[in-house]
């Protein structure tokens, strides 16, 4: 009976480990992983991915060889690279929601959360060297979001044409006529995302646009008064609802 147990768990051991290299090669396949890491270390994940289908499969060469000798539970103790029993089996189980379950970006309620109402000079975003664009309609959130973090001046911008995408965000006491429009930027792995955003004002009210909908703004910039600070605000001239793309984050 012993003998038995340690080759379940040998084999336990070796189907969480191919799991788990399943698991990340689909990820990346099907572009799920553009959810979860930054692209610089997408890599990173591929090549663990392989490493471990590689382990799977020689450990499990080895087993039935073993097997085939007819030494199978001789102090298998000694070739157990994962523990054994419910260690193994919580991996396995983990692989098989991961493929079961899809990963999803996070929303507007998450970035409340993680302090989107700050202003986008308070953000962790790193300042870059200012440069004056010929086309401003070229920058996105983060681009706009480093601009005011060099230099914070929102009258500066008035009247520069803006095109950005992103999801709409209600955070509390926001006027009627405004939106926020946000992205979450990714540092490394979803665990440190942090969110950014503009404010938009509307031609109307905001009732028509959802929270977590995604829009594609057109406008120019201004400078507004509110929650008590000046801040750039994007007057909105043309609204278009768009597709979440297949990379949601900045960088």
């Amino acid at each position: 009976m012993a003998r038995s147990s340690r080759f379940i768990g040998a084999w336990m051991d070796v189907l969480a480990i191919a799991a788990w290299g399943v698991l990340f090669l689909n990820y990346w396949l099907t572009g799920k992983l553009y959810l979860l890491i930054h692209p610089n270390y997408m890599w990173l994940t591929v090549a663990a991915a392989i490493g471990l289908l590689a382990l799977a499969v020689w450990r499990g060469i080895f087993l039935l060889q073993r097997s085939k000798s007819r030494n199978v539970g001789n102090d298998t103790s000694h070739m157990t690279l994962l523990p054994t029993g419910w260690s193994s089996t919580l991996l396995l189980a983990t692989a098989i929601l991961g493929l079961i379950i899809t990963p999803r970006a996070f929303a507007s309620q998450t970035a409340i959360q993680r302090g989107v109402i700050d202003a986008p000079t308070l953000t962790r975003v790193k300042p870059q060297a200012f440069r004056a664009s010929s086309n401003t309609e070229d920058k996105s959130i983060i681009d706009w979001v480093r601009t005011l973090t060099v230099y914070p001046e929102p009258d500066a911008y008035t009247g520069q044409a803006a095109k950005v995408q992103g999801f709409v965000i209600y955070p509390p006491d926001l006027p009627n006529q405004y939106l926020l429009i946000s992205r979450f930027v990714l540092t490394c792995c979803a665990a440190d995302a942090y969110p950014i955003s503009l404010p938009v004002k509307l031609t109307g009210t905001h009732e028509q646009y959802k929270p977590d909908t995604w829009l594609e703004i057109q406008g120019q910039m201004m400078t507004e008064t509110l929650g008590g600070k000046r801040q750039l605000v994007i007057r909105a001239a043309a609204i278009q609802p768009i597709e979440e793309p297949k990379n949601p984050y900045d960088y």
